[in-house]
């Protein structure tokens, strides 16, 4: 049995900290519990599975190690992009007729899964929808960009590709050859969407439980039981484990099948009108096809993000220089806001499996586990928290974007700083500058 312990885990200094929406009344477990499932993590897909398992009548009762969008969902830039990092062409490739089209379907809606649910439910979260652009660093690039254009018209999606000149029109540089857009996309205060859905899930019947660190799984009596650092016990008939690029130990090998890459944001004061009518001047929200993405907006108040690749090792937050590749990225993308204060500086991690696919495990009977975003989880997280309640309510497994599959370790994934520093390395060298 786990040692009794208690521990609080205060979120991270962020701009999406300083200006999100008060959290909703959690409190950590403090006796045994029972209920018909158990989710571990209170992000995206851990908070849209409850919800939406709660709106079905079931029992469900969440475990979260720490606060309510303590990792990536409350850390990541705001962007809601639909789709995948595969094209509908190449899904159709990889999984068939049948299967691919479902889960372009899914992947189809996942920004219309985020956006539906934060009118259903009335939840203060600021936002905006005016699509998401993707820039061709180079002239490759721009073949890219026309062929994903392609590739999601002929799914009816009214996407287009963009010229060179339309490109610096709507970012407000003129760094990029062409681009695409994707009138689906937008974006979300990250923070604020996470809590709102917290509180859309207790409104639904949910119980979720914060500062509760889940430290063993077992079967017993042909239960589940989830005992925290407490040493208290929650059992259940079902557990879904979402903890994603914050995942340990808790169930073997788990955390081996991703790498749980670094993504650094900075965040500017709010700019002057006059600055900022010139970045993104329609709404849009941005992201690159290097493959060390840059990705870029402004926020509700004129803020200008940037995002992008940084160091495997953790920042320390009182040292700005862990950042200042992305300080410097923000005066050469946008020569206009070079001078503007940087007021925020963070990081968290990005959960990337071996083919940038979302996956999904069943290593035991009655345990499913979801596991990597691949830097889109906002809209991803969001629609799989559905499919998970929908397949977990029904056993209909076609109600699943992919199908479940085995534990796949990366290989020497002890040695995945090494191995991922160069990778960075190498990217930096052929991406090209600004």
């Amino acid at each position: 049995m786990p040692n009794p312990t208690q521990e609080f885990f205060p979120l991270a200094p962020s701009l999406w900290a300083a200006t999100a929406v008060p959290a909703p009344a959690t409190t950590p477990l403090d006796s045994n519990a029972q209920a018909d499932v158990i989710v571990i993590g209170a992000g995206y897909c851990g908070l849209s599975t409850a919800l939406h398992l709660a709106e079905r009548g079931v029992r469900v009762l969440l475990l979260e190690a720490r606060q309510v969008g303590f990792g990536a969902s409350g850390r990541n830039g705001g962007q809601v992009i639909a789709g995948l990092k595969h094209d509908p062409g190449e899904l159709l490739r990889m999984f068939g007729a049948e299967p691919g089209q479902r889960l372009i379907d899914f992947a189809n809606g996942t920004a219309d899964a985020v956006f539906g649910l934060i009118d259903k439910h009335g939840m203060d979260v600021p936002r905006v929808r005016q699509g998401w652009i993707q820039g061709a660093h180079t002239p490759a690039a721009v073949q890219l960009a026309e062929r994903r254009a392609r590739d999601w018209q002929a799914q009816g999606v009214a996407a287009r590709p963009l010229d060179r000149n339309e490109t610096a029109r709507l970012l407000g540089t003129d760094k990029y050859f062409g681009g695409w857009l994707d009138p689906r996309g937008g974006g979300v205060q990250p923070l604020s969407y996470a809590r709102e859905l917290a509180r859309a899930a207790q409104a639904a019947g949910a119980v979720i439980h914060t500062d509760t660190p889940v430290t063993q799984l077992a079967r017993a009596n042909g239960k589940w039981q989830a005992w925290t650092s407490r040493g208290l016990r929650v059992t259940a008939e079902r557990v879904v484990l979402c903890t994603n690029g914050y995942t340990g130990d808790l169930w073997p090998g788990l955390r081996k099948t991703i790498i749980d890459a670094n993504s650094f944001q900075v965040a500017t004061e709010p700019l002057p009108d006059a600055v900022r009518k010139t970045i993104l001047p329609e709404g849009h929200v941005s992201s690159d096809a290097r493959n060390l993405l840059l990705y870029y907006r402004l926020d509700h108040m004129g803020r200008l993000l940037m995002g992008g690749r940084g160091s495997f090792r953790e920042p320390d937050a009182g040292q700005p220089g862990d950042w200042s590749h992305l300080e410097h990225i923000v005066a050469k993308l946008f020569p206009q806001a070079a001078g503007a204060p940087i007021a925020y500086r963070w990081c968290g991690h990005v959960a990337i499996t071996r083919d940038y696919l979302p996956h999904l495990h069943e290593p035991a009977p009655g345990l499913l586990i979801d596991i990597g975003c691949q830097g889109r989880g906002v809209g991803l997280q969001t629609r799989m928290g559905q499919a998970l309640a929908q397949y977990l309510g029904t056993g209909d497994a076609k109600a699943l974007p992919v199908p479940l599959s085995d534990l796949r370790p990366f290989p020497l994934h002890g040695l995945r700083r090494i191995y991922v520093s160069a990778v960075i390395g190498w990217y930096r060298m052929t991406d090209g500058g600004v």
